[in-house]
């Protein structure tokens, strides 16, 4: 039950928010400053068939525009622990770089030695370049390749990994429409023992088509419908969905139980990452107003 003003819990969530962004799709900005405040968390991704360099130049790059890069360490795109070593080494003594996000990644083939996360944390390499703070990923719905005990028992040694370790970690999920889906999935992982901070995946302000595309592609369960369903109707393809209703209801969610372990947002800038930043940006400062159909209005100039 609601005891606080609804524009504060809603303040509350979107706090201390991340977005993330393709080397490619930093080619396209000069300056990072333009566009993000100060020290915001910025993801930079390392996709099958880049190289290490786009990511290392890339979390320069931010870097240098006083941004906190967070260099995605993908498992099954890098060679071997010598590759790893030179990767790791390279952002943290150009970018000063402390926090990372390590995945297996999409490549279904490895091109290497890795194949799974827990091989890249178990090299010891991390802990050999000051890496501080280490994400790993959340899968609320599932994923379509891994039954759902390996994919607990995997954030279950993770988990223990830290812990053994005493380096911390947190899960970031992939991006998801619902927020009793992800509640849900928090609560299950909570009560398997794994107490680590979440920070959950939000798809930015993007056309119907391009969520769903995106959706699709990524492997989106149960969520997906609620994009599928405006799909269907051709003259909603190009309107534009933001995630407000979403962000809302995960904002009560969080607030109605005081063990929640959900302490921040990552968006997904599927819509472009300036259009996608302006809305977070406007949503932290509290420029909105709320709607009657449960979400709100965001006011971006």
């Amino acid at each position: 039950m609601l005891t606080e003003n609804p524009e504060k819990l809603i303040l509350k969530a979107a706090n201390n928010w991340s977005i993330e962004i393709t080397p490619n799709a930093s080619k396209k900005i000069e300056d990072f400053s333009t566009i993000l405040e100060k020290n915001t968390t910025v993801n930079v991704t390392f996709l099958p068939n880049t190289h290490i360099s786009e990511t290392i130049e890339t979390s320069k790059k931010l870097f240098e525009s006083g941004m906190n890069p967070v260099p995605h360490v993908s498992a099954r795109a890098i060679r071997d622990v010598k590759e790893l070593d030179y990767f790791i080494k390279n952002l943290s003594e150009t970018c000063n770089v402390t926090e990372v996000l390590v995945i297996a990644g999409s490549g279904k083939k490895p091109v290497g030695d890795f194949h799974e996360t827990m091989q890249i944390l178990e090299t010891g390499v991390l802990q050999n370049y000051n890496i501080k703070n280490i994400g790993v990923a959340g899968h609320p719905e599932g994923s379509p390749d891994i039954e759902n005990d390996v994919i607990l028992d995997s954030l279950k040694r993770k988990y223990e990994w830290s812990r053994k370790n005493k380096i911390p970690i947190y899960i970031e999920t992939q991006f998801l429409f619902d927020a009793e889906i992800v509640l849900s999935w928090e609560k299950f992982v909570r009560e398997n023992g794994i107490n680590v901070p979440i920070r959950v995946g939000i798809p930015g302000p993007a056309t119907i088509k391009t969520l769903f595309q995106f959706a699709q592609s990524s492997g989106v369960g149960a969520s997906m419908r609620i994009i599928a369903k405006q799909a269907k109707n051709i003259s909603k393809l190009f309107f534009v969905q933001a995630p407000d209703k979403f962000i809302f209801d995960l904002s009560k969610g969080i607030h109605n139980n005081r063990n929640c372990l959900i302490d921040n947002l990552h968006f997904y800038p599927f819509g472009g990452f300036k259009k996608t930043a302006e809305w977070a940006k406007a949503l932290e400062r509290g420029n909105f107003t709320l709607n009657s159909n449960g979400g709100f209005s965001i006011h971006e100039s």
